[in-house]
C-alpha cells in the first residue's frame, strides 16, 4: 500500500514552487558561471550546463564548490586564477570529472495507480542512488508541460518529501540510525591545524556523496572532536574570494571565513594578504577584490611582492594560529564545552525521523554523529544513506 501511495506522486510533484533553472552553454567561461552563481540562490546556488536546445542532455551541474576546486586543486590554476576564470564551463567539467545529472521525462513509463504515463518519485530515488548527483525535470503548470523550463530536483527535495509521508515508513523510521546501519565513519576529515589545500581531495569526494568534510582537533584525551565542517552548501552561499582564502589559511581559520559569508573583518583580510604574499601567490590577491566586480589582473603580483617582507611577521610558516592582532579574528574552532555551533549532530540513539527533520530544517545533506563522552566525532549519516534504507522498507513484503 505504501509503494501504491508513493506511486500516485510523479516526479513532477516534487518541482512544483521550483524555479526554472539557470544554464549557460558549454563555451561559456568559468567567470560567466561565477557571475550567474554570485547573482542569488544561496545553498541552492547552480548552473546547469546546456545547449538549450529542447530535450538535449545536460552536461553537468557547475555549484560554488566546483569553481573553487577548480581554481585551486590545480597548480596552474592556483598561480594564475585570472586565467583559469577564462577557460570553459566544458574544461571544468572535465577537469571536474563531475558527477552525472539525469534528465527525466515527467511521462516515461506507465503507472497503473494514476492511470496514464508518468513516472514515479520511486523511479526518481533509483536515479539518484545510482549514482546520479541531480536530476532535471521538465516544469509543468497544472497538467502542461512549460516549454522549454527545466528545473533541479536533488537528494534534499526527495528527503523532503519523504519526511511529509513518514507515517509510510513505521516503525523503520522510529528506529535508531545506529540500528539501521547507516552511521558511516567519518572518513572525510582533516585536522584544524593543517592548511585548507589539502581539503580539497575530501571535499571533491562529499560533492560527489553528499556529504561534507569534517574538521578536527585532538581533544586532551585523545578523541578526535568536531572543530568545524566545510560543507558544500556553505560555499555555494560564497563568492569566489573564498579560493583566496583556501590557498592561504588552515583548515580551521577557513571554518571561520566561511562563517563570516561575504562580509570578512579587514584583519582577517590582511592576514590571507599576507600569507598569500608570502606563498608567492599573487594572482590569488585579486580574488580578494574579485566579489566586488573588479576584474582579476596580473597587477597585483609587482605591487605585493614589494610588501611581502612586511606582512611576513603577522604568520606562521605551518598555517597554525597566527600572532598578535590576528590571532583574534580567527577564534579556535576547537570543541571546548560543546561540539562546533554550526555544524549539525546527533547521537548513535538518535531515531531515523529526528536525522531527517535535522537535516532538512538545515537544509544540509547529512548530520554528523558525537559518542557519549567528550563529544567524540563517531560518524555521520548521509541522507542519500536515509534514502537508500526508506527505499528498502518500501520494497519490504508487509508484516
Amino acid at each position: 500500500m505504501a509503494v501504491r501511495l508513493l506511486q500516485a506522486h510523479e516526479v513532477s510533484d516534487l518541482c512544483i514552487g521550483k524555479p526554472a533553472l539557470r544554464w549557460l552553454p558549454p563555451s561559456s567561461t568559468v567567470a560567466d558561471a561565477v557571475a550567474e552563481l554570485e547573482g542569488g540562490g544561496g545553498p541552492d546556488a547552480a548552473v546547469a550546463v546546456w545547449d538549450g536546445a529542447e530535450g538535449s542532455a545536460v552536461a553537468g551541474r557547475v555549484r560554488m564548490p566546483d569553481v573553487l576546486l577548480f581554481l585551486c586543486a590545480d597548480p596552474t590554476n592556483l598561480a594564475s586564477p585570472a586565467a583559469a576564470l577564462h577557460a570553459t564551463l566544458s574544461d571544468l567539467l572535465r577537469a571536474a570529472g563531475a558527477p552525472p545529472v539525469r534528465r527525466i521525462e515527467p511521462h516515461a513509463s506507465p503507472c497503473l495507480w494514476v492511470g496514464g504515463w508518468t513516472r514515479s518519485v520511486l523511479e526518481a530515488v533509483d536515479a539518484l542512488l545510482d549514482g546520479a548527483h541531480a536530476l532535471v525535470v521538465p516544469l509543468r503548470e497544472r497538467w502542461r508541460r512549460r516549454a522549454g523550463l527545466l528545473c533541479w530536483l536533488t537528494v534534499e527535495d526527495v528527503a523532503r518529501f519523504f519526511l511529509g509521508s513518514v507515517g509510510l515508513f513505521c516503525p523503520t523510521a522510529s528506529r535508531s540510525v545506529s540500528d539501521l546501519g547507516v552511521v558511516r565513519p567519518p572518513a572525510l576529515a582533516v585536522a584544524a591545524g593543517d592548511r585548507a589545500l589539502s581539503a580539497l581531495q575530501p571535499l571533491r569526494a562529499a560533492l560527489a556523496s553528499h556529504a561534507s568534510v569534517a574538521v578536527v582537533d585532538d581533544s586532551p584525551t585523545g578523541h578526535r572532536r568536531l572543530a568545524g565542517e566545510i560543507s558544500p552548501s556553505a560555499l555555494c552561499a560564497c563568492d569566489v574570494s573564498v579560493a583566496a582564502a583556501v590557498a592561504a589559511l588552515s583548515a580551521g581559520h577557513l571554518v571561520s571565513f566561511i562563517d563570516w559569508g561575504g562580509s570578512p573583518p579587514e584583519g582577517a583580510l590582511h592576514a590571507v594578504r599576507s600569507r598569500l604574499r608570502r606563498r608567492s601567490l599573487f594572482g590569488m590577491l585579486d580574488l580578494l577584490s574579485y566579489g566586488s566586480g573588479e576584474p582579476p589582473s596580473s597587477s597585483s603580483s609587482s605591487s605585493s611582492s614589494s610588501s611581502s617582507s612586511s606582512s611576513s611577521s603577522d604568520e606562521d610558516e605551518d598555517g597554525g594560529t597566527m600572532r598578535g592582532k590576528h590571532r583574534s579574528l580567527f577564534p579556535a574552532r576547537v570543541v571546548g564545552r560543546r561540539p562546533a555551533e554550526d555544524a549539525i549532530v546527533c547521537r548513535r540513539e538518535s531515531s531515523l525521523v529526528a536525522v531527517m527533520l535535522q537535516a532538512t530544517a538545515h537544509r544540509a545533506t547529512q548530520v554528523w554523529v558525537l559518542g557519549q563522552e567528550h563529544d567524540e566525532l563517531v560518524g555521520v549519516v548521509r541522507l542519500l544513506d536515509v534514502l537508500r534504507v526508506l527505499s528498502h522498507h518500501l520494497h519490504q513484503p508487509p508484516v
